[in-house]
């Protein structure tokens, strides 16, 4: 939920208009929308690098995952780890654009431990891998887009240990 909508519904709620404090936060909220578009931008149009690049070294700080018994062992499997990698970079474009992580917990961390667990998949290797993608996507962006964007991963990564 954004923070305008979570704005509205908590003043409606206690039947108020909105505080100044409130209409403070969402005039930040639209003045950095612009910057988390671009963000995301960066991130969407360059999915397929940070993906490559973070299972490249995933791979190669994990040969467990992909030698034979590992998770990712065989070109089907590898590639089902690296779609993961790539639905969790897709949610944290969602949280970026939303400017809140409500979205990536919502639509996917919610149960995200156990799933692995159930499939025998080393959680803290999708850990690596979402490191992974943080260093690859921060790396082409500066400053404050960079800080900006790899809050998000670390939300991820936090939720995930």
């Amino acid at each position: 939920m954004s923070i305008v909508t979570k704005s509205i519904v908590n003043a409606d709620a206690e039947a108020r208009y909105l505080s100044p404090g409130e209409l403070e936060r969402i005039k930040s909220f639209v003045t950095s929308g612009e910057r988390r578009l671009s963000i995301a931008q960066t991130l969407t149009g360059s999915r397929e690098r940070i993906v490559k690049q973070a299972g490249d070294q995933l791979f190669q700080k994990r040969p467990d995952v992909v030698s034979p018994g590992g998770n990712a062992y065989g070109e089907e499997m590898t590639a089902t780890c690296l779609r993961d990698l790539d639905y969790y970079l897709r949610l944290i474009t969602y949280g970026i654009v939303a400017g809140d992580v409500t979205p990536i917990e919502e639509i996917g961390l919610v149960g995200v431990r156990e799933m692995y667990k159930s499939l025998g998949t080393p959680v803290d290797a999708v850990v690596e891998g979402v490191r992974a993608m943080k260093n690859a996507a921060t790396s082409m962006m500066a400053g404050e887009d960079a800080s900006e964007a790899g809050s998000y991963f670390d939300y991820v990564i936090g939720a995930m240990q």
